[in-house]
């Protein structure tokens, strides 16, 4: 299952950054060589961008190319490994769920529900927001896998 969604995910990246760079090249070539910038590239690069940064944050926590901040000595961390890795793994399935998947739904329902659109594209912005609570679900899934992969590992 983890890789068909990896798979799913690097051609979904992909496909959203090869969006944001044809918008951008257009972008240019509209502006300075036909004199006559387009009204469009402006939001599709800006979209992609957060669709890129939100599905891209979501493949490297699943591939553990996350951030890491060492709050907490090496030594102790060594010490008791499946502890520490089992708190990481809850904690990150605790932030994505709270505020990328609630508060996300949240987001979406209120851009809906106040018939939010986009200036020059004039789309319903729920339909943009939406990559929030779904990069959410994928970084509760990839975390919970490897959740249960550190309760499954042997203890030292």
């Amino acid at each position: 299952m983890r890789r068909l969604v990896d798979k799913f995910l690097e051609r979904a990246v992909i496909v959203v950054l090869s969006i944001m760079l044809l918008s951008v090249i257009w972008q240019v070539l509209s502006r300075y060589v036909l004199q006559s910038p387009s009204t469009l590239t402006d939001e599709i690069s800006s979209y992609s961008l957060i669709w890129f940064g939100l599905l891209g944050a979501a493949y490297a926590s699943g591939k553990h190319l996350h951030l890491a901040i060492d709050l907490v000595s090496e030594n102790l961390v060594r010490e008791k490994p499946k502890l520490f890795n089992g708190i990481v793994h809850v904690s990150v399935i605790l932030f994505a769920f709270l505020v990328m998947v609630i508060g996300g739904i949240r987001l979406v329902q209120l851009s809906f529900q106040f018939e939010q659109t986009s200036a020059a594209l004039e789309i319903p912005l729920g339909f943009i927001y939406m990559v929030v609570p779904f990069s959410g679900l994928l970084i509760c899934y990839y975390n919970l896998d490897s959740f249960i992969s550190v309760l499954k590992t042997k203890p030292n």
